[in-house]
């Protein structure tokens, strides 16, 4: 029987590309400040042909090429900067809300997520959702290395909360890293398909693959009844 449910956070509370949007809106708002730089609305476009397009390394650089806005390195760093550090205009999806009313009091609820800081908090923030979880941890708090698929973040979550890993249960969204750790530990892994989802490649390590699907968090409940 499933007592404690452990929740990623992008792409599986909401949609990740949401806080992507809003973070380079916000950056398009500082570059369209620099003289002779073109309105923020088409400093968003550029951004957002780039990234679509799959740049997700270069794409500050790539569209502020395309712009013919000058840049150098100091420049690039501190849009980076922005972007993990602004303030995020995202929601929590009605069907994510639901989900956490309903299992907060019958299961003990977790959140583990990867990510730079404060860039996760402001997230968490921003979906007011801390009030469901009896524990949180932000790996990064406990050093690079230890993002996932590092067992690190889950050995927390159960050793703090005193949980069974075999009462428990991770429902997370990338294959390439979320369910690794948690297969190896003996928890139940659970995917999440949300149809907008960014990272959508498979994995041949051996574990990488959850034990369940989902392609609706509103089916979730029903779920953890059965396991």
């Amino acid at each position: 029987m499933i007592t404690t449910v452990i929740f990623d956070l992008d792409d599986t509370l909401y949609d990740e590309i949401d806080y992507c949007k809003s973070g380079f809106a916000a950056v398009s708002r500082r570059l369209a400040n620099i003289p002779g730089a073109p309105a923020s609305r088409r400093i968003f476009d550029a951004l957002w042909k780039q990234f679509s397009a799959g740049n997700r390394t270069k794409t500050f650089n790539a569209a502020l090429d395309e712009l013919a806005i000058p840049c150098d390195d100091p420049l690039i760093r501190e849009l980076i900067q922005l972007y993990r550090n602004h303030v995020p205009k995202i929601t929590l999806p009605r069907d994510s809300r639901d989900v956490l009313a309903r299992l907060s009091g019958k299961y003990t609820l977790a959140l583990l997520t990867d990510g730079f800081l404060p860039a996760q908090k402001l997230k968490v923030r921003a979906l007011g959702i801390e009030k469901h979880f009896e524990a949180i941890v932000y790996t990064e708090e406990l050093g690079r290395e230890f993002w996932k698929p590092s067992p690190a973040g889950f050995e927390k979550i159960i050793q703090s909360l005193n949980a069974a890993p075999q009462s428990t249960t991770y429902i997370a969204d990338n294959e390439l890293k979320d369910f690794i750790a948690p297969n190896n530990l003996g928890l139940t892994t659970i995917q999440l398909i949300r149809p907008a989802r960014i990272h959508t490649q498979t994995s041949d390590q051996p574990n990488a693959k959850a034990r369940h699907t989902l392609h609706k968090i509103a089916d979730l409940p029903a779920l953890l009844d059965t396991l």
